[in-house]
């Protein structure tokens, strides 16, 4: 990989912009300082440079993004490049450095909207069933088994039991959690605090893991709550082979990444009738717009909330509703398929202590 250049100081006061004055985390201003450097990279090759933003034009922008294309980038990692370039020239023009805006008129990428795989109902509470992984642990070898198994089951409970992201589970200390008080305090994207309730299963899964964790923290040196094998900070990599190996053994044709829990966690509240906004602030989202990727109504589900709301759905007399009635003429039941989330058409239940399931 050939070594990116030093960064402009126009683009350097745009880092410490992001990290102080907007609150971005570390990962999140690292990601803007490689699509800089890519795109300076660029401009040199054209004897132009971040140092003289004015040079900048348009035809430059979409140059750019013509030679990304030609590398076979994905448009959304394109569609993200271009909307570190916007953020970077509008910073630039509140502070008067530039007249024009180079990323004006400039569209992103048309991209195909693809969701976040889920499982559905069974398949979740087969993956955070606790004695179906204990006697699938029975027949690996690995050291410290117990333990590893309580954390794993206790980080998967986590993310579907309050929707974390995983950075956000990972980035939790020991002392911002005490299952007791049935919440944990989360340090979201932007620097945003929030407190996420736990479930019953969670809180369970969290005081067995909490109780075996000093065996992988020896020294007690470690702050995390998730520790690997050898004491230190579970990292994102490690976090996925988790919930790969929670998935597959206990059957499931297919494994899901840590994010895919959450996104069964949001589906789930969803689909049972959760209200968005509800789930919204769930999730840590600050516009409903992504928290609206997460649903998969089916036709029944969305009559049913037409038929509820609408004032012209109860009209008196036989007439009925043409939703009504197009639900009617739909087959009576349809085959499933993996990508189903409830058995039927009853609201999908949420993890429980208090048994199998419990209202969500």
């Amino acid at each position: 990989m050939p070594e990116l250049p030093e960064l402009p100081d126009t683009a350097e006061m745009y880092m410490g912009h992001l990290a102080v004055e907007k609150g971005y985390s570390d990962a999140t201003v690292a990601a803007y300082a490689r699509d800089l450097h890519q795109f300076e990279s660029y401009l040199q090759t054209r004897s132009l440079s971040l140092d003289a933003p004015q040079d900048i034009t348009r035809q430059a922008v979409q140059g750019f993004l013509a030679d990304l294309h030609r590398q076979r980038m994905n448009k959304t990692s394109m569609g993200r490049k271009l909307s570190s370039l916007r953020g970077f020239f509008r910073y630039l023009a509140r502070r008067k450095m530039i007249q024009a805006i180079p990323t004006d008129g400039v569209r992103n990428p048309k991209t195909e909207t693809r969701h976040p795989k889920a499982l559905n109902v069974d398949q979740t509470f087969a993956v955070l069933d606790g004695k179906r992984q204990t006697t699938a642990e029975a027949t690996r070898n690995r050291s410290n088994a117990r333990e590893q198994l309580a954390r794993d089951l206790a980080l998967a409970e986590l993310l579907y039991g309050s929707g974390l992201r995983i950075s956000e589970a990972l980035a939790l200390n020991v002392h911002d959690v005490n299952p007791a008080s049935g919440m944990v305090r989360v340090m979201g994207k932007g620097s945003k605090e929030r407190m996420a309730p736990l479930s019953d299963t969670a809180k369970d899964a969290l005081q067995e893991w909490m109780r075996q964790r000093e065996t992988l923290d020896a020294g007690g040196r470690e702050p995390a709550l998730f520790v690997g094998a050898r004491g230190g900070r579970l990292n994102r990599r490690q976090a996925a082979r988790i919930i790969e190996d929670l998935c597959l053994r206990v059957g499931l044709p297919q494994a899901i990444s840590p994010h895919g829990l959450r996104h069964s966690f949001a589906t789930h509240l969803l689909e049972a009738g959760a209200d968005m906004r509800c789930v919204q602030e769930l999730l840590g989202h600050a516009r409903l717009t992504t928290t609206q990727r997460y649903t998969h109504l089916n036709l029944a589900r969305l009559v049913e909330v037409y038929d509820k709301a609408h004032p012209k759905a109860h009209a008196p007399g036989p007439a009925r509703s043409s939703a009504a009635a197009s639900a009617s003429a739909a087959p009576a039941s349809a085959p499933r398929t993996e990508d189903s989330y409830t058995s039927g058409q009853a609201p999908v239940p949420h993890r429980s202590a208090k048994g199998r399931t419990g209202k969500s």
